[in-house]
């Protein structure tokens, strides 16, 4: 399950694991102009870890999810 909410500076995805079994926490994207924090919360630290991406590594996330294995990069096309 997942839930979508606009703020002020950023539109912000919670997924929140349904899987049968030991559940991990909920994750919390946050997606800004000029970055995307993805944070969870860590119980055995007590802490909540964030990890920061770039618009473009986000770019290669998507198009990495659907290809096979191997080293890739993307090229802008001239228009």
């Amino acid at each position: 399950m997942f839930s979508i909410e606009h703020e002020f500076d950023s539109t912000v995805i919670t997924l929140v694991d349904e899987a049968p079994g030991p559940l991990q926490e909920d994750v919390i994207i946050n997606s800004f102009a000029e970055c995307v924090t993805i944070e969870q919360f860590d119980p055995r630290t007590d802490k909540t870890m964030t990890v920061t991406l770039s618009p473009e590594q986000v770019r290669d996330l998507a198009a990495a999810l659907d290809l096979p294995e191997g080293v890739y990069q993307i090229r802008e096309t001239p228009t």
